[in-house]
């Protein structure tokens, strides 16, 4: 019997990335010659695909690669590090590894970033893989990390019932519904009020998330 898998988002849902993010977006505007957006606005760019965030801020399509260019220099030069793991995530993680859940990491955020990330801040050897969006400029959504995952992970992928995304945002609602995945909400991430309406459920403390992502499994 295929284990039940947990496909988990890493942006606002593992780790609170919004200090680096943040401070690479508006590091992009400036080098365009224009004002960075306010902080409200810049931690909205937390957890979507960048190039979808940058549109919503008014960057035309000419000039996109070139603020995306700009984003990913200020991000590898240290935006990436100014990020730590949710306190108790490690724990709740362990906890479901002992469930015998399968655990994958499913972000939009480029896959040559999330390893390294989440080997710094020790979080691969508490998952069975993980997994982002291409570097180039191929169109990535959500559903198609998802997509990417389930096919990296093979034959340790169940049927659709015993799958559950974890995320904080909207985006981690509508890619696993493409797929027919149930997700789960956050609270502790970035979304905005009613943001997570469609997840089967919010959790509102990181010390409940094991239990009910195991209840949402049927047990």
């Amino acid at each position: 019997m295929t284990s039940p898998l947990v496909l988990l988002d890493l942006d606002g849902t593992l780790t609170d990335s919004a200090a680096g993010i943040t401070a690479s977006a508006a590091a992009a505007f400036v080098a365009l010659g224009r004002p960075a957006p306010d902080a409200q606005a810049l931690r909205s760019f937390v957890g979507p695909p960048l190039p979808d965030s940058l549109r919503a801020h008014g960057v035309e399509e000419d000039l996109l690669e070139e603020a995306v260019r700009h984003y990913r220099s200020a991000f590898e030069a240290g935006g990436m590090w100014d990020n730590h793991v949710f306190d108790g995530i490690p724990e709740q993680l362990r906890l479901l590894r002992e469930h015998g859940a399968t655990l994958a990491v499913a972000t939009s955020k480029p896959e040559v970033y999330a390893r390294p990330i989440c080997d710094r801040f020790g979080l691969t050897p508490l998952v069975d893989g993980v997994y982002g969006a291409p570097l180039d400029h191929i169109p990535s959504t959500k559903a198609t990390v998802i997509a990417h995952a389930l096919e990296e992970l093979g034959d340790r992928v169940p049927p659709a019932e015993a799958i559950v995304m974890v995320g904080d945002r909207h985006h981690d609602v509508t890619g696993s519904a493409e797929h027919g995945i149930a997700c789960l909400g956050v609270s502790w991430g970035y979304a905005e009020p009613e943001e997570l309406d469609g997840a089967v459920g919010i959790v509102d403390r990181v010390e409940d998330l094991a239990a009910r992502v195991i209840a949402q499994l049927g047990g």
